[in-house]
Protein backbone atom coordinates (compact mmCIF):
# COMPACT_ATOMS: atom_id res chain seq x y z
CA UNK A 1 0.00 0.00 0.00
CA UNK A 2 1.46 3.40 -0.99
CA UNK A 3 1.39 6.41 1.25
CA UNK A 4 -0.65 9.32 -0.14
CA UNK A 5 1.19 12.56 -0.67
CA UNK A 6 -0.53 15.56 0.85
CA UNK A 7 -0.49 18.69 -1.29
CA UNK A 8 -0.42 22.18 0.10
CA UNK A 9 -2.24 25.02 -1.64
CA UNK A 10 -2.08 28.74 -0.95
CA UNK A 11 -3.96 31.68 -2.40
CA UNK A 12 -1.73 34.57 -3.45
CA UNK A 13 -3.25 38.02 -3.04
CA UNK A 14 -1.41 41.24 -3.86
CA UNK A 15 -2.82 44.77 -3.66
CA UNK A 16 -6.34 43.49 -3.01
CA UNK A 17 -6.17 41.26 -6.10
CA UNK A 18 -6.26 37.50 -6.11
CA UNK A 19 -3.39 36.65 -8.44
CA UNK A 20 -3.85 32.88 -8.25
CA UNK A 21 -2.94 29.85 -6.20
CA UNK A 22 0.16 27.76 -5.73
CA UNK A 23 -0.07 24.03 -5.20
CA UNK A 24 2.79 21.90 -3.97
CA UNK A 25 3.87 18.70 -5.66
CA UNK A 26 7.10 16.73 -5.94
CA UNK A 27 8.63 19.41 -8.21
CA UNK A 28 7.90 22.41 -5.99
CA UNK A 29 5.03 24.89 -6.00
CA UNK A 30 3.10 25.33 -9.24
CA UNK A 31 1.34 28.66 -9.82
CA UNK A 32 -2.14 28.79 -11.35
CA UNK A 33 -3.25 32.26 -12.41
CA UNK A 34 -6.75 33.50 -11.59
CA UNK A 35 -6.21 36.97 -13.07
CA UNK A 36 -5.11 37.62 -16.66
CA UNK A 37 -2.51 40.09 -15.45
CA UNK A 38 -0.57 37.15 -14.01
CA UNK A 39 -0.98 34.67 -16.87
CA UNK A 40 2.73 35.04 -17.65
CA UNK A 41 3.48 33.11 -14.46
CA UNK A 42 0.78 30.47 -15.01
CA UNK A 43 2.20 26.95 -14.84
CA UNK A 44 5.50 28.19 -13.46
CA UNK A 45 7.26 26.31 -10.67
CA UNK A 46 8.77 27.92 -7.59
CA UNK A 47 10.80 26.64 -4.68
CA UNK A 48 8.28 27.93 -2.16
CA UNK A 49 4.93 29.66 -1.92
CA UNK A 50 6.79 32.79 -0.77
CA UNK A 51 8.96 32.72 -3.92
CA UNK A 52 5.80 32.59 -6.06
CA UNK A 53 4.39 35.54 -4.14
CA UNK A 54 7.60 37.51 -4.76
CA UNK A 55 7.33 36.77 -8.48
CA UNK A 56 3.72 37.98 -8.52
CA UNK A 57 4.71 41.19 -6.72
CA UNK A 58 7.63 41.74 -9.10
CA UNK A 59 5.41 41.27 -12.16
CA UNK A 60 2.84 43.71 -10.77
CA UNK A 61 5.56 46.26 -10.01
CA UNK A 62 7.01 45.85 -13.51
CA UNK A 63 3.59 46.48 -15.07
CA UNK A 64 3.08 49.59 -12.95
CA UNK A 65 6.48 50.99 -13.95
CA UNK A 66 5.93 50.33 -17.64
CA UNK A 67 2.64 52.24 -17.50
CA UNK A 68 4.38 55.24 -15.93
CA UNK A 69 7.03 55.55 -18.64
CA UNK A 70 6.07 57.84 -21.51
CA UNK A 71 5.66 56.08 -24.82
CA UNK A 72 8.24 56.84 -27.48
CA UNK A 73 7.15 57.24 -31.10
CA UNK A 74 8.42 54.31 -33.15
CA UNK A 75 9.04 56.37 -36.30
CA UNK A 76 11.82 58.59 -34.95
Amino acid sequence: MSQAQISQAYVIEVSDRTAGIVVSDKSGFCFFSSDRAFDGLDGGYFGSARAAERAVRALLQQRRQSRRQPSTPSNI
